[in-house]
Order: C-alpha cells, then sequence, then structure tokens
C-alpha cells in the first residue's frame, strides 16, 4: 500500500520516491501543490501539465530514484529542503542511464495538514550530470 502524504517537510523527499518508484505519475503528481514549479534548467520554470510531463519522461526510463535528504530548514508552513537524489540503471533500451542530483526544493504544509512541493529544482545545487544531453532532469 502507497503511503499517504507527508505530514512532516523531511518526509516529502521519501513519499515522491515511493510514488516516482512506483512508477504512478498520477500518485507523484499528488506530491506537488496546485501551482507548483518545476525548474529543470536555470530560467525555465515549469507548471502544470508540463510540470508532470517532465516527470513522466522519467517515470517512463522504469528506472528507480533514491533520495538523501541532506537538509531540512522549516518557518511555520514553508520548509526548504536539500536533498541528493540519483536515478541509475538501465533503461527499457538497453542503455546504461545515470542522472543525479542535489535538489533545492520548497515544501509547503496545505489546509489540509500535508505537505507538498511548491518549488522543485532538482538541480538547484550543482550542474547536472550523466543521462543523454536531451533529457529533461527529474524531480527527486
Amino acid at each position: 500500500m502507497m503511503r499517504q502524504l507527508a505530514r512532516r517537510p523531511e518526509d516529502v523527499p521519501a513519499v515522491f520516491a515511493e510514488r516516482f518508484n512506483l512508477g504512478d505519475a498520477a500518485a507523484v503528481a499528488e506530491v506537488y501543490e496546485s501551482g507548483a514549479v518545476f525548474v529543470p534548467e536555470s530560467g525555465s520554470p515549469l507548471t502544470g501539465q508540463l510540470l508532470h510531463a517532465a516527470n513522466g519522461r522519467f517515470l517512463d526510463l522504469g528506472l528507480p530514484i533514491t533520495v538523501r535528504p541532506r537538509h531540512v530548514h522549516t518557518a511555520g508552513d514553508l520548509a526548504l529542503l536539500i536533498v541528493d537524489w540519483v536515478i541509475d540503471g538501465t533503461d527499457r533500451d538497453g542503455r546504461p542511464v545515470r542522472v543525479e542530483g542535489t535538489a533545492t526544493d520548497v515544501a509547503r504544509r496545505g489546509r489540509d495538514g500535508y505537505w507538498r512541493y511548491a518549488i522543485d529544482s532538482p538541480f538547484g545545487v550543482g550542474t547536472r550530470t550523466g543521462g543523454q544531453e536531451d533529457d529533461p532532469p527529474v524531480s527527486h
């Protein structure tokens, strides 16, 4: 059974990873608040369907994501999360894939008490490594 949304900000990355690793795009989308921003590269924020499509391209690889929260700083209903993540394995076409980064994310506690991503910047710290040049980065 899939875990519910995060009740604590430090649990948001694990909830995301579990849903991502199930390959459930709709469940991944629930980890983002309405109007959330996904920043695959500096200056190119995505929202709505474009955000979910960017995550979907990585879900389609069929590879698991591993997340390791490094820092979580909370102020009221906002939290800054610094999270190391990696997607590593062989894609469905037999090609080796390794995409990794250190995300800089902002989560917000909703009126329902659950924490969701408001801003997801998967390569917020450093630059992207690995993967294919035309692959979009993925959220962690």
